[in-house]
């Protein structure tokens, strides 16, 4: 089997309330898996928003926000994914700083992680984030993902490097309206570039002085865009096929010609 059928929910997030957010996802987790899907994707921060400046959302490794993914996957018997605020194993003495950590939970209790290497500076992400050093690819029913995280979009050079090794970027973001054209942009030009299906899931709604309208957008290795979606909640669906990634790239030779 190498066929993936992907949710991408495009949600709003209650402004530092984990517990609410907890509340409204539930139902849209359940939506998803009855639509089908084998893995079900939240928003990069999905149960606090983008608030790395409050010490007290920070949590400990497989706090409440993990737990959730975990607790939904065994529960569907499906992948879930998203981002929070945990301090993870390897940080410098010293250093409080926790990880923006992509969560991907299994049905069995696997659980994969991926820490964002490049925290956004325009807004002195770094300050608050410890970045990772590590590229994180899974493998799902014989498609190849590797995770991202918002900012990381921006440095094709990343993507390009696991090319050979990814059928699908996935690359959750609280990635706000004013730079829209950006996010819209490179999700399709990482997609065409690397021959690779690329799954951007957004937020929508507004938090921490910020407006968010999703463009969440699901793209095959041509550059198609197979499912889209903007302004309000939904979810997007697609079936994700290493086979056709494969193709592509026998048909349209790219890949070897980079030096």
């Amino acid at each position: 089997m190498s066929t993936l059928r992907v949710a991408a929910i495009q949600h709003d997030i209650v402004w530092q309330n984990p517990e609410a957010n907890f509340e409204r996802l539930t139902p849209q987790i359940a939506g998803a898996v009855a639509g089908g899907a084998g893995l079900v994707l939240l928003t990069e921060t999905f149960s606090t928003g983008f608030s790395f400046d409050s010490p007290e959302l920070v949590e400990p490794f497989d706090g409440p926000s993990s737990t959730f993914l975990r607790e939904r996957a065994r529960e569907h018997g499906v992948w879930v994914g998203g981002s929070c605020p945990e301090r993870t194993p390897g940080a410098e003495p010293g250093d409080e700083r926790p990880s923006n950590s992509f969560v991907l939970a299994g049905p069995d209790g696997t659980v994969h992680r991926y820490s964002k290497i490049h925290p956004f500076s325009h807004a002195g992400e770094e300050r608050y984030v410890r970045p990772g050093s590590e590229f994180v690819t899974v493998e799902i029913d014989g498609v190849r993902l590797s995770l991202f995280v918002c900012y990381d979009l921006r440095f094709a050079d990343e993507f390009w490097a696991l090319a050979a090794q990814t059928d699908a970027y996935i690359v959750i973001a609280n990635w706000p309206e004013k730079r829209r054209m950006h996010w819209s942009s490179l999700l399709r030009a990482r997609a065409i570039e690397n021959q690779a299906y690329v799954i951007g899931v957004n937020r929508v709604g507004h938090g921490g002085g910020l407006d968010y309208t999703g463009d969440s957008a699901i793209i095959d290795p041509v550059g198609e865009v197979l499912a889209a979606g903007a302004g309000g909640e939904t979810v997007l669906f697609a079936d994700v096929d290493a086979a056709h990634v494969a193709s592509t790239r026998e048909h349209f030779r790219f890949l070897q010609d980079r030096r």
